[in-house]
């Protein structure tokens, strides 16, 4: 490939990037190839060969984000509550999920077994780093022993999925975490997550 052709690919792979993270904020998940490959002036094809499959075109959209969550983490992880922590990260990925569409359904696994984590480079690398906050609570006894990255994934991916069509979809989401993380009990019992 002569240094234009390689030139070319660069500037391809930007515009592309850039139409795709304004047609998943407007369209979510399901934004279509072809319509992301009209708006950046290219081919179908240009655009599967940078991203095969729309795993990879969502990872790349949503990487800022994550890195900036996974930083969050390692902050959290020098709190003194690893319960709140954990919590307070939780709902910084949901929140997170809930501003920027498209976002929840690069963190699922896609029907992947929990034991077989599906190739998915946006929740390995949330889940690398919420693990050790997972862990630490755990063995804090602030949270269920049994509890795994995969369950807390697929609970804010549902909460995030289920309101967004919601009118204020963040404050949906919060209110449903916190129900979740409290459950049904009255105010004055503490909860385990």
């Amino acid at each position: 490939m002569s240094p234009r052709q390689r030139a070319d690919a660069r500037r391809n792979y930007a515009r592309i990037l850039a139409v795709a993270e304004e047609e998943v904020a407007v369209h979510g998940a399901a934004a279509s190839l072809e319509q992301i490959a009209r708006v950046a002036g290219v081919g179908s094809a240009t655009v599967r060969r940078h991203f095969p499959t729309r795993r990879a075109l969502l990872d790349a959209v949503a990487k800022e984000r994550i890195e900036a969550l996974c930083a969050r983490a390692e902050v959290l992880a020098g709190e003194h509550d690893s319960r709140t922590a954990l919590l307070d990260w939780l709902g910084e990925v949901i929140a997170s999920s809930t501003r920027s569409r498209g976002l929840a359904a690069a963190l699922a696994y896609e029907g992947a077994p929990p034991e077989d984590v599906y190739e998915n480079s946006c929740a390995t690398a949330l889940e690398a780093a919420g693990t050790p906050l997972l862990r630490r609570a755990a063995e804090d006894g602030a949270v269920a022993g049994d509890v795994t990255f995969t369950d807390l994934v697929a609970l804010m991916v549902g909460i995030v999925l289920a309101t967004e069509q919601h009118a204020d979809p963040a404050a949906a989401a919060e209110r449903l975490f916190r129900l979740t993380v409290t459950g049904l009990s009255p105010r004055d019992q503490s909860a385990i997550l």
